[in-house]
């Protein structure tokens, strides 16, 4: 599996980090937000996770925005 995991330019409503998880594990980004939103209510460090991914996983550069 060659797959790489970056915030979604596409699919995005905050920052892209559930786009890019759905993206990652072939998943509807629906389905993954709404599993965010539970575990947020439920357990509180969701959003410190969600505030590191968007810091951690980086930003997807297209081809065609290279220079060369």
């Amino acid at each position: 599996m060659n797959n790489k995991l970056y915030l979604s330019d596409n699919d995005k409503k905050l920052a892209g980090v559930c786009g890019g998880l759905a993206e990652y594990f072939g998943m509807d980004s629906t389905l993954v937000r709404l599993i965010w939103v539970i575990l947020t209510l439920f357990a509180g460090l969701s959003i410190l996770f969600y505030l590191a991914a968007w810091l951690i996983i980086p930003r997807k550069h297209l081809s065609s925005d290279k220079i060369w």
